[in-house]
């Protein structure tokens, strides 16, 4: 299936010069979006114990993949967002930083994590994510990603880690 096809280009959002990927008409069509998970899920079937979604769009496709795959999903947010103890960590962006948290709990120690996101752009945010999963001592199995901007050198930026993607631009 060709998903570029439910892929919009939406110009200048979230702001000026930002050419964003809008994955909404995929999560719309059913058959799009079956598919998408079906792949997904070929690929990690017996590998994962745990899924982890980046919010927010990570949320959505780790929810569906987390059922078809039979495990469960956590999720990391932007600080504030969670009510239970945390952990947090710190990702730089083009002017500043940010952080994304976790439950210290939402995992155990040794777990085989599949982290999940809709794209990767400069691996920044999922670079983030990896330093989360990695004190809460579990093992990333890999980082999975609908779309993926090879021009933003995003899958250079997690190395070692391994990265996939399902649609590069």
């Amino acid at each position: 299936m060709d998903l570029r096809r439910y892929i919009r280009d939406i110009p200048d959002f979230p702001k000026p010069g930002i050419l964003f990927k809008d994955i909404t008409p995929l999560l719309s069509d059913g058959k799009a979006l079956r598919w998408t998970i079906d792949q997904l899920g070929e690929r990690y079937r017996g590998s994962v114990d745990m899924v982890l979604g980046i919010e927010s769009r990570g949320f959505l496709i780790g929810a569906a993949l987390a059922y078809a795959l039979g495990v469960g999903i956590a999720i990391v947010r932007k600080p504030g967002k969670l009510p239970s103890e945390k952990l947090a960590a710190q990702y730089a962006l083009e002017y500043g930083t940010d952080t994304l948290e976790i439950h210290r709990d939402a995992f155990g120690e040794r777990a085989r994590v599949l982290l999940v996101d809709d794209l990767l752009a400069t691996g920044g945010t999922a670079g983030a994510a990896i330093t989360l999963i990695q004190q809460l001592g579990a093992e990333l199995v890999e980082c999975a990603f609908i779309i993926e901007l090879e021009f933003l050198h995003g899958r250079q930026r997690l190395a070692p880690h391994k990265a996939y993607s399902l649609i590069q631009y």
